[in-house]
C-alpha cells in the first residue's frame, strides 16, 4: 500500500492544507484548524484516521453479515474518541455505536459480526486498540 501527501504550501488555498493521492488512485484534501495555520477548508488529518477506522469496521460488519446470508440492508457506525491533552496527542478512548438495518437481523448475529471485526478483521482498530480503550455499542433496526 502506498501513498503521497503533498502540501499545498503557502499559495494554496490554506498555509496548512494538504493533498494525499493514495496508491489506488484517489484523492482526499485535508487542512487545519484555524489555530494551526489551516482555514477549516478540509478534515484534519486525525479526523481522516477515524474516519478511516468507522470505514474499516463497518466494511467488515457488512461483509461478515452478508457472508452469512443475512439480509443487511444498511450500516451506520458513529464513533465518539477521546485524545491525549499533550502531545502527541494520540487517541485514548474510542467508541463506535453501530446502526444496522435489515430484514430479519437478530441482535446476537449482529453483535457478533462486530466482535468479529474488532477481535479478528479490523486492521485500523487493532492498530488504534494500542492507545485506545476500544469499546461498542449497537442497534438494530427492521427495514
Amino acid at each position: 500500500m502506498e501513498c503521497t501527501v503533498s502540501w499545498l504550501g503557502p499559495e494554496g488555498p490554506s498555509g496548512m492544507s494538504f493533498v494525499a493521492e493514495t496508491g489506488s488512485g484517489h484523492v482526499v484534501s485535508m487542512d487545519g484548524a484555524p489555530d494551526g495555520g489551516g482555514r477549516n477548508l478540509a478534515p484534519r488529518p486525525m479526523e481522516m484516521v477515524l474516519a478511516g477506522t468507522g470505514g474499516c469496521t463497518a466494511y467488515d460488519v457488512v461483509l461478515i453479515l452478508k457472508r452469512g446470508r443475512h439480509d443487511v440492508r444498511g450500516c451506520k457506525v458513529a464513533l465518539k474518541a477521546e485524545r491525549a491533552t499533550s502531545d502527541p496527542k494520540v487517541f485514548t478512548a474510542i467508541h463506535f455505536h453501530f446502526v444496522v438495518t435489515g430484514k430479519a437481523l437478530k441482535p446476537e448475529i449482529v453483535e457478533r459480526a462486530v466482535a468479529l471485526s474488532h477481535e479478528k478483521y479490523c486492521s485500523a482498530t487493532a492498530m488504534l486498540a494500542k492507545t485506545s480503550a476500544i469499546t461498542t455499542s449497537f442497534e438494530v433496526v427492521d427495514g
